[in-house]
């Protein structure tokens, strides 16, 4: 894997705060899936919907 430059990675909008964040190497197999930048997104957002 050759170095990236952060601005080179690719980024999305987080579902519930709204705020943009980046790929990391944690999320490299389901980066599709993802939709939240952190676990407090990923928890706030499943208390407020259920």
């Amino acid at each position: 894997m050759t170095m990236r430059r952060k601005g080179d990675l690719p980024t999305k909008i987080c579902a519930h705060c709204g705020l943009s964040f980046s790929w990391r190497r944690k999320w490299a197999r389901d980066w599709e899936q993802v939709r939240y930048c952190s676990e407090r997104c990923r928890r706030e957002a499943k208390r407020k919907h259920g």
